[in-house]
């Protein structure tokens, strides 16, 4: 009997302990909302060099990035695309065995910012979708160029690589872009 009353006490809160509860969520909110208004006006910063994952990593002006293993390339959007566009939401991709052509629209992520289309970087046929992503949109801000990855296309034609920024480029390219 008495474990059972013992048990029943742990959901009890005070005044006090709510009082001392909210005094502390106070001060925390004083603190913090002037770092997060100032937080909220920093630009996105570019992708930068040191989170390639390899030489074969490549970019488009729409920024997707493409990493290619043998006739296979994953394909999701950049770190840079993904703090533009904020928390994702939902993402909506091609299913496997549709083809696609370079420059159409492949898919649409969508965050509580806004929408935007995602274009196929590379021809071919689509091998692979990233099905977590269905319920896990999430994962393309946590881990863009990792577990975030949108789809893998197998490739009709790999001269189009040629096409595509390196690292080097896109990092400028996203300079330039923040400039306009």
């Amino acid at each position: 009997h008495s474990s059972s009353t013992a048990a029943g006490n742990h959901h009890i809160v005070t005044r006090k302990m709510l009082g001392s509860v909210v005094s502390v969520a106070t001060r925390a909110t004083r603190v913090l909302a002037p770092r997060l208004a100032r937080a909220a006006t920093v630009q996105p910063t570019p992708l930068h060099l040191s989170m390639t994952r390899s030489m074969s990593t490549y970019f488009t002006d729409q920024h997707e990035w493409v990493t290619v293993n043998g006739s296979v390339a994953t394909v999701g959007i950049t770190d840079y695309a993904q703090d533009s566009l904020g928390d994702i939401v939902f993402v909506e991709i091609d299913e496997s065995g549709t083809e696609v052509a370079q420059g159409d629209v492949c898919g649409a992520v969508e965050s509580v910012k806004a929408a935007s289309d995602i274009y196929s970087p590379l021809t071919g046929v689509v091998d692979e979708i990233n099905e977590e992503l269905t319920s896990q949109p999430g994962l393309i801000n946590e881990d863009p160029i990792g577990a975030g990855w949108i789809l893998k296309i197998d490739m009709a034609d790999t001269e189009e690589i040629k096409g595509l920024m390196s690292a080097e480029e896109y990092e400028t390219f996203c300079k330039s872009e923040s400039k306009d």
